[in-house]
C-alpha cells in the first residue's frame, strides 16, 4: 500500500483530468470492464450509533485500459482514510494461515533462507505469515499501514514498522534495516492506488540478488468464474499475467516465476529479480502463461466486453433464489461478512429483507453493520440460536473451511448457498 505524496483531497479525483487517466501508463480510460453502481467502503463496518449517519457511496466501475489492459478503478478516498485502521486481520482464516506457513517453508528451502538472511513483507498485516520465518530463526520486517493491526503482529514477536509503502518508505527502511534477501506482498498489489511509486519502491528496497514475490487474485479466473464481487474500492487493480508483467519491467523487475494458486477464487503468485540479476533465468512458467492468455486475448479490447452482461444476469438469479425463498416462507442468514460480500450485497440490493442477519469470526466486526446494507453482523455461534433454512457464504472462496467449520446446520436441515460463479445450493 503507498501514499502518494501529491494526493488530491478526498473526491477531488472524481472530476479532475486524472481520474480517467490509467494509473500505469497515463492513456484514457474509455471502456467499461464492469459497472458495479454505486457502493461504500467495504471495510467500514457500521457501529450501532453511527446507524442514523450518512454515509458516503462511491462509483464502483472498472475499466480497461486500451493500451496496456490494466482493469482498475478510479481512486475517490485516500489510502490513509482506507488501510491506516483496518478490520481485517488475516488470522482469522486459519486456511490462509495455512497457505502461509507452506509459502514459509517452501521459500526457506527453494532459497536457502537461514539467521543471516533478511524477509520482509509489505502490508504484513497481523504477523500471519512472518511468524513461520521468525520460528524458523530467519529475521523479518514487517511494513503495514494500519496502526491497530501491527499491534497485534508486535504482540506475537514480528517486528514491525508502521508505515505506507513507496519509494519513500523505501530508502527509509533500507537504510535503517538493510536491504531484504527475499520481499514479499500478498494480497496488497490490488491495493495500491500509485502503482508506480509502489513497485518503484521495491526495486530501490530490494537487496541486488534479491528475489520478490507477490501474490495477487488472477484477472483470468476472475473472469472465467464470474468473481465480479472481488471489485471493490479498496481494489485498485485486477492484474492479468500479461499486464503485471508490464509494469514490473517497466520498473526493472524481471518475472522470472510464476504460479497459480487455488487462493482467493485462483490467485498469481508472481517471483521477480532485478532485470541486471541473470543468475535466475525466465522460466517456462513464465512463457506458457503469457502465451496462453494472449491465445485467449488479454491483448484484445473485445475479450473483456461483455463481462459487464454477465455480470448483471448473476445478479438477477441471486435475487430470483433470495425472493423465492422468503416467498416460501425459508429464512436466510449469511456466513462471512468480507469485503467481496459487502460489494455482492450492495451492487444486488440484498438488505433485511432477504437475509436476516450475516455472522463473521472476527470480533472487530460483531455487533456492527454492513456497509451500505446495514445487516447486522452477529459471532458464527448465532446459527445455531436463529437455525436459519440457508445460510449464504459470502467468502466463497473459504467455502471448504466455512462448510467444515459450521457442518452443524444439517442438525436443523440448514443448506449452504454460495453465489459465485452462480447460485448453487451446496
Amino acid at each position: 500500500m503507498t501514499a502518494s505524496t501529491d494526493n488530491p483531497p478526498e473526491g477531488a479525483l472524481a472530476h479532475g483530468p486524472r481520474s480517467f487517466s490509467c494509473r500505469f501508463c497515463s492513456a484514457r480510460l474509455t471502456t467499461t470492464f464492469v459497472d458495479l453502481g454505486s457502493s461504500p467502503l467495504c471495510q467500514t463496518h457500521i457501529a450501532p450509533d453511527q446507524l442514523d449517519a450518512m454515509e458516503p457511496f462511491y462509483p464502483l466501475h472498472a475499466y480497461v485500459c486500451g493500451e496496456c489492459k490494466l482493469v482498475q478503478l478510479q481512486q475517490f478516498v485516500s489510502p490513509d482514510s482506507i488501510f491506516s485502521e483496518y478490520a481485517y486481520f488475516s488470522s482469522y482464516s486459519t486456511s490462509w494461515v495455512e497457505h502461509a506457513k507452506r509459502y514459509a517453508h517452501m521459500m526457506i528451502q527453494r532459497f536457502g533462507l537461514g539467521g543471516g538472511s533478511k524477509v520482509m513483507e509489505i502490508a504484513s498485516n497481523d504477523g500471519y505469515l512472518l511468524q513461520h520465518f521468525v520460528a524458523a530463526s530467519v529475521p523479518v520486517l514487517g511494513i503495514e499501514p494500519a496502526a491497530n493491526v501491527a499491534k497485534v503482529a508486535v504482540e506475537k514477536g514480528v517486528p514491525t514498522t508502521v508505515r505506507f509503502f513507496g519509494r519513500e518508505t523505501a530508502a527509509a527502511v533500507a537504510a535503517e534495516h538493510g536491504r531484504p534477501d527475499v520481499l514479499l506482498g500478498n494480497n496488497v498489489l490490488a491495493h495500491v492506488p500509485d502503482l508506480n511509486d509502489f513497485v518503484a519502491g521495491m526495486k530501490i528496497l530490494l537487496a541486488p540478488s534479491g528475489v520478490i514475490t507477490m501474490e495477487f487474485p488472477h484477472l483470468q479466473r476472475l473472469m472465467a468464474e464470474n468473481q465480479f464481487d472481488t471489485v471493490y474500492h479498496e481494489h485498485f487493480s485486477y492484474f492479468s499475467f500479461v499486464a503485471v508483467e508490464k509494469v514490473f519491467a517497466h520498473h526493472g523487475i524481471t518475472l522470472f516465476d510464476v504460479e497459480e494458486l487455488p487462493t482467493h477464487g485462483g490467485s498469481l503468485r508472481i517471483y521477480g529479480r532485478h532485470t541486471e540479476n541473470a543468475a535466475l533465468p525466465v522460466g517456462e512458467r513464465v512463457t506458457a502463461l503469457r502465451q496462453r492468455e494472449i491465445g485467449d486475448g488479454f491483448l484484445t479490447m473485445e475479450r473483456y466486453r461483455g463481462f459487464d452482461e454477465q455480470v448483471k444476469r448473476t445478479k438477477r438469479r441471486l435475487l430470483t433464489f433470495l425472493i423465492e425463498a422468503r416467498e416460501q416462507g425459508k429464512t436466510v442468514a449469511g456466513y462471512g461478512a468480507p469485503g467481496k460480500g459487502n460489494t455482492l450485497l450492495n451492487y444486488c440490493g440484498i438488505r433485511t429483507d432477504l437475509l436476516d442477519f450475516t455472522t463473521d469470526a472476527n470480533p472487530y466486526k460483531q455487533g456492527k453493520y454492513t456497509p451500505g446494507t446495514r445487516i447486522p453482523i452477529m459471532p458464527p455461534e448465532h446459527l445455531k440460536v436463529a437455525r436459519p433454512d440457508y445460510v449464504l457464504i459470502l467468502p466463497w472462496n473459504l467455502k471448504d473451511e466455512i462448510t467444515r467449520q459450521a457442518a452443524y446446520i444439517a442438525e436443523w436441515g440448514g443448506r449452504f448457498v454460495v453465489p459465485i460463479p452462480e447460485v448453487r445450493v451446496l
